[in-house]
């Protein structure tokens, strides 16, 4: 195998509907990987199947067994507890003392800039600290690897923006990066390579440069250059 991850001719069947069908995928480290596709095209679904939350139906999946990953959800899972606690229990679960886990959680706090909320009810934070709360809890682990499914969809404009500006820190620091978003503005300022998936297949994987302003796409599928220009739901 060469990269981080790779899957080879990979279906994932939910009773007679196909979410996905043949699908061949490298993620090197270092990648800033975009999912781009319309409501159902499989972006979830390859996110699930690539960390793990989802064994495929037929094909291989192969990994970097040392390589560390996390996943941020659209929608991250808030503890009835504390911004800290959120952090810090999921480091104690994974066995780090419990002081160690709160020192640690601190500094992921600090790191997207909720420090000052450490001790505020996760619950209660607003939507844009929430979502940068779970990357804390994501940045805690020291992953190699990041998933991400459509992190800023419910977002204001200036909550984007904070969370974007993380992600792009996070890659400076080399992190790869994997995320799903509708948001092609943000698909071009984070990612260094599209993949445009079409009924659960993989019908584009270029460089941003080429999936945005190259030719080849049209080529590739009328319903990918619809969907550049916004035209497809």
């Amino acid at each position: 195998m060469s990269g981080l991850m790779q899957l080879k001719t990979v279906d994932v069947y939910f009773g007679a509907v196909t979410a996905l069908g043949g699908v061949d995928l490298r993620v090197a480290a270092g990648d800033r990987l975009a999912l781009v596709g319309a409501n159902g095209s499989g972006k979830s679904t390859l996110l699930r199947v690539l960390h793990g939350l989802l064994a495929p139906s037929s094909g291989s999946v192969l990994r970097d067994s040392a390589a560390r990953q996390a996943m941020v959800f659209q929608r991250p899972y808030m503890l009835m507890t504390s911004a800290l606690n959120n952090v810090a229990l999921g480091l104690w679960i994974r066995g780090t003392p419990w002081r160690q886990a709160r020192e640690r959680a601190l500094l992921a706090l600090g790191r997207v800039g909720l420090g000052e909320v450490a001790m505020r009810p996760a619950r209660r934070l607003s939507g844009g600290q929430q979502q940068r709360l779970a990357l804390a809890r994501a940045w805690s682990l020291k992953p190699h690897v990041l998933f991400l499914d459509e992190p800023t969809s419910s977002l204001d404009p200036h909550a984007k923006r904070e969370v974007e500006s993380l992600l792009a820190e996070f890659a400076q620091d080399g992190m790869t990066l994997v995320f799903a978003s509708h948001n092609l503005g943000q698909v071009r300022r984070l990612a260094t390579r599209v993949v445009y998936l079409e009924q659960g297949r993989v019908l584009a994987d270029l460089p941003v440069h080429e999936f945005f302003d190259g030719p080849l796409l049209a080529r590739t599928s009328r319903e990918a250059d619809l969907f550049l220009k916004g035209e497809l739901a």
